[in-house]
Order: structure tokens, then C-alpha cells, then sequence
């Protein structure tokens, strides 16, 4: 078990003067406190022996001064550690989600985003007890219990001998109980992040689950999660009730050892007044900060936990690593570079089946490719390594004669539009939706891509236009309104590469008819593969692709398409 995770140092850079004026201020509570007690057992030794208040006035006022001093400096150096906390949660949420995000879907689609959104608010949030008090009060459990034997034993050895023979049990009873009570911490934030995960999913696919009579079997789910967390929860209270019940008895204990042998000596004469007094008055100083760091290690141990689940995401390898600079191709144009496939495999981890065996293509550039099979043949699995989403197993794919592999993912996608099969709107307004993929598109330009999508007539019906918001996932919008806003956001980036999956799956005939116009003709001069089980528009396509298990069954070329620059009209407002 480690006292401290250096993986939390190592994040926390921003954060490392914070942290250093954290320590020196322990440093500095550290001397108060032996002047604290030097200063009191002189004074009640002198008062003992008859000197009155007059005569002990510097004493007192200094004695003030020291108390006033140690709480200034206890003060500072938990503001300091507050700030350095506020720093790291700060750090680790925007390299937690930049991660995520460059992860990708493929990732994504396997997570729980509702275990995500956990991690990056109250998991982090766990963090302000680790560096606002434990680790301050590890220097001081370390600083404190040193400076108190060595001044203990500069007054009175056998004192002294004590402590330190006592001293250690406090550590290893600490450790013994800290190594159940962080196996009980992982337990409780596991179920709480798998609680928030599937709540998350529950409440957003009620709909559907109300619809098919499934909303009964998942409350119960629910129920179950909920219960095995309280469970854990307080399982995890019991250990550190119990702990603290452990250490108090070992400190008051060791305490009482040293001040019976302290009082028999003082009784006997064997040892002056005053240090008796400053023994006594700092054998509870040794023990009190070990004491305190077992309890603040109890307090922390949420947020240590969250931040290894943070840790692990941070440390899953990225899928399409960034090629350094000396070994980066060309970036393409997709408007005159011809893609091509040779003898790619794709097998998704877990599975032993390949999505993609052996394909090879080319794609050539203004080309409407209609791409066809059956459900699991490798049409989006296609798609997704367009996108480079993932990664080819073996094969290679060349862009314009360049390796994929070699060109920045980033300065690729800029060139791609996308439309899913089920799109991502956000809570932003419908003009914000549509001009996602550029930000900078005037009204006009966002009105005519709208035209374009069929999406027009339903937005001007909406009470503010293009200015209503649309609330968290849109789902106030039908899901054929939801599908028309993506289409509408594709058309406006006029990207030369556009990959559509199944883009008419939810619109009516007429729509769908009509988006099968817009891709064969306003569209001409894109280069556009187009995912789909129906034929809607098959006599404009180029070719017609059809995948089976992952390998290509079948190919029908079919008259080049006109050479429209529709798509200026749209981007060159």
C-alpha cells in the first residue's frame, strides 16, 4: 500500500508550488508547536512555584502570539492545499475528457458514459480531502512525531525511550486496516460508478423500455445496484469506525505509559517540575498527527479510488497514434485523391470473426458508391476505417499514394463529413447544431443546407427558428427531424469526402426520396459512400458495392455521375 500515489504528483504539476507552500507552512506549525509547549510548561511551572501574572506577562503574550501564529499557518497551508486540489481536479478532468475524445467512438461504444460523467465530477471531487488535508497532514505525521522525541528526548531520556518503542505501533495499525479499507473503497466507487452508468442508460432509453414493458425488470436492476452499493458503503463506514476505535485506544495507551512513568519519577523527585509538564504536554503532539492521517486517509480514500479508474483511461493506449514528425506523409486532397484499399482486415477485439477479410477498393474521387449487404457485413465497419475510428489488423490503406497510417488524423477528418445512423445532436440551438462542423457559417449558408436536408420547413415551424433550442439529445425532435438536422450540419461542410449510414432509415418516403435527389444531383462533385439496405436513388450511384462477412460479394459500375458544383452554393455564403 502506498501513503502516496505518485501518479497524483505526476498530474498535479500545475499544482506543485501550491503544494510546496503546503509544506514549508507545515514546517512552520511544526516549531509553533514545540514553542507552544516550551512556552506553557514554562509558564506553569512558574506559576506553580508562586510568580505572579505581572512577571510572566512576555511569556503569555509570546505564548498568544505562537497560538495565533499556529493557526494562521494551519489556515495557509489548507488554502494552499485547497488551491493545489482545485488544480489537479481542474487537470485531470480536461485530460480525462481530451483523452476520451481522442480515444474515439470505437472506445466510446463500449463505456458507459454515465461512469464517465461520474469519474469527471463527484469521483474527481473526492480529491479535495487527499491534498487538502491528507497529504498536508502526512508532512506533519512525519515532521511532528521526529521533532517531538527529539526535543522529549533532549528533556528526559526514558521518556523519550518510551515514545519511540510506542510510536510505531500507530503506523502499523494504520497500514493493517488500510490495506481492507482501500480493497472496501474500490468495491463502493465500482458499484457507484456502475450504478450512475446504468441509471444514466435506464433514464435515457425509458421511452423505449416503457413502450416494450421492460421498465419493471430495470427498476428492479436498479434496486439490486443500489443495494449492493449501500452495502459497500457501509461496510466501508464500519472499517473506519473501527480503525479509529484501533488507534485512539493504541495512542491514548502509549499516552498513559508515558505519563505513569512521568508522574512516579515526579513524585519521587527524580525529575524537575517544568519538564515533567513539556514531556507531558507533547507525548499527545507525537501521536495526534498519526492519528489524524489514518483518519484523513479514510476521508480520501474515494477520491484515491476514483482517480485509478481515471488512471486507467489515461493509460489505454490511443487507437490511431499521432505519427511523429519526421515520419508524416502528405495530406491528401480528397478532391483529387484516389482512395484505396489493399487486402485490409479488420477484427474487432473480442471477437474471432473479422469484420473486414482481404478487401480491397478504390474509390475514386467524385464517385457515388452505394454500399449494400446484409446486417453485420462490414458496411460501417467500412465506414469507420474511413473515419479512422479504428485501425486496419493487416492491409494497408492509401490515400493519394500516402499511407493512412502516416498522414495526422486530425488534418484527415477535416476533410470528411459523417452522418451515423443515429446522429449526436447536442443542447445547443438548431443553427448551433447544424454549423458544428463550422463554426463559422454565416445564417444563409446554415438556411440553405437546411433546404438541402428537407429540414426547413419543420424548423421555421419551431417558435424561435433556428434559434430554438433543442435540449439535451434533441428528443423533442422525431427521430426522422433529428436525422434531417445531421444531414443538414454534413451538407453545410462541404467536405469532399461523405460517408452516409443509412441516412434515410428514418424519414418518410417523400423525404427519403427527396435526400436521394440532393445526393445524386445538388451533391455531384463530392465523393459520397452511402450505406444502405434500400435502393432509393441506386440509378445516380456509380457503383453499387456489396459486402458479405466482411468481403466484397459483389460490384456493378453504372454511368458516371454529371459534374454539378451544387455544393459552392452552399458553402460560399
Amino acid at each position: 500500500m502506498r501513503a502516496v500515489d505518485p501518479r497524483l504528483l505526476q498530474h498535479a504539476r500545475a499544482a506543485r508550488g501550491y503544494l510546496v507552500v503546503a509544506v514549508l507552512l507545515g514546517l512552520v506549525v511544526t516549531g509553533l508547536i514545540l514553542a507552544q509547549a516550551v512556552l506553557l510548561a514554562h509558564a506553569l511551572a512558574a506559576a506553580a512555584l508562586g510568580t505572579g501574572a505581572t512577571a510572566l506577562t512576555v511569556t503569555l503574550v509570546l505564548l498568544l502570539g505562537v497560538v495565533i501564529a499556529r493557526g494562521a499557518a494551519a489556515y495557509g497551508g489548507e488554502a494552499a492545499a485547497l488551491r493545489a486540489a482545485a488544480r489537479v481536479k481542474s487537470q485531470l478532468r480536461r485530460k480525462l475528457i481530451g483523452h476520451s475524445l481522442r480515444l474515439g467512438p470505437a472506445w466510446l461504444g463500449g463505456q458507459q458514459p454515465g461512469q464517465i460523467a461520474a469519474l469527471a465530477t463527484r469521483g474527481l471531487d473526492g480529491l479535495d480531502p487527499y491534498f487538502a488535508r491528507y497529504l498536508p497532514q502526512l508532512v506533519l505525521s512525519v515532521l511532528v512525531p521526529a521533532a517531538v522525541l527529539a526535543t522529549v528526548t533532549a528533556t528526559d531520556w526514558i521518556s523519550g525511550l518510551v515514545i519511540a518503542v510506542t510510536l510505531p505501533l500507530i503506523p502499523l495499525f494504520a497500514a493493517l486496516v488500510g490495506l481492507h479499507t482501500k480493497a472496501q473503497t474500490r468495491r463502493q466507487w465500482r458499484l457507484l460508478a456502475q450504478l450512475s452508468g446504468h441509471f444514466l442508460d435506464v433514464v435515457q432509453g425509458l421511452p423505449t423500455l416503457k413502450a416494450f414493458g421492460r421498465a419493471k425488470a430495470q427498476e428492479q436492476v436498479i434496486a439490486t445496484v443500489t443495494e449492493q452499493h449501500r452495502s459497500a458503503a457501509m461496510a466501508t463506514l464500519r472499517v473506519a469506525f473501527l480503525s479509529a476505535l484501533v488507534l485512539e485506544l493504541s495512542a491514548a495507551l502509549a499516552t498513559a505509559l508515558v505519563a505513569v512513568e512521568t508522574g512516579l519519577r515526579l513524585l519521587y523527585g527524580h525529575m524537575p517540575y517544568q519538564a515533567a509538564l513539556l514531556v507531558l504536554l507533547l507525548t499527545p503532539e507525537a501521536y495526534l498527527p498519526l492519528r489524524a492521517v489514518a483518519a484523513q486517509y479514510h476521508a480520501s480514500a474515494e477520491g484515491s479510488a476514483a482517480a485509478d479508474s481515471v488512471f486507467e483511461i489515461l493509460e489505454t493506449p490511443l487507437p490511431t497514434p499521432v505519427p511523429p514528425a519526421d515520419r508524416r506523409g502528405a495530406v491528401p486532397d480528397l478532391r483529387s485523391a484516389t482512395i484505396s484499399l489493399d487486402g485490409v482486415t479488420v477484427v474487432h477485439p473480442g471477437r474471432d470473426l473479422p469484420a473486414l477479410a482481404g478487401l480491397s477498393l478504390t474509390i475514386t474521387p467524385g464517385e457515388l458508391i452505394m454500399l449494400t449487404g446484409p446486417s453485420g457485413a462490414g458496411k460501417t465497419t467500412l465506414l469507420r476505417l474511413l473515419l479512422r475510428f479504428t485501425g486496419s489488423t493487416s492491409g494497408t490503406v492509401w490515400a493519394g499514394g500516402t499511407d493512412l497510417a502516416a498522414v495526422p488524423v486530425d488534418l484527415w477528418r477535416a476533410q470528411i463529413a459523417w452522418v451515423p445512423q443515429h446522429p449526436q445532436l447536442f443542447s445547443g440551438s438548431v443553427a448551433d447544431n447544424i454549423a458544428l462542423g463550422w463554426p463559422g457559417a454565416c445564417r444563409a449558408a446554415i438556411e440553405d443546407a437546411a433546404r438541402l436536408a428537407g429540414a426547413a420547413a419543420f424548423i421555421e415551424s419551431l417558435p424561435r427558428g433556428y434559434d430554438t433550442p433543442l435540449g439535451e439529445r434533441a428528443a423533442r425532435l422525431s427521430a426522422g427531424q433529428r436525422q434531417q438536422l445531421a444531414l443538414a450540419r454534413a451538407f453545410l461542410r462541404d467536405a469532399p469526402l461523405l460517408l452516409l449510414d443509412e441516412p434515410a432509415a428514418h424519414l418518410a418516403p417523400a423525404a427519403a426520396a427527396a435526400i436521394s435527389g440532393v445526393i445524386g444531383g445538388a451533391l455531384a462533385g463530392r465523393t459520397i459512400i452511402l450505406v444502405t439496405h434500400r435502393h432509393p436513388g441506386a440509378a445516380s450511384a456509380s457503383r453499387v458495392i456489396t459486402l458479405d462477412g466482411g468481403r466484397l460479394a459483389q460490384t456493378a459500375a453504372r454511368a458516371a455521375r454529371p459534374a454539378t458544383a451544387a455544393p459552392a452554393t452552399v458553402a460560399d455564403r
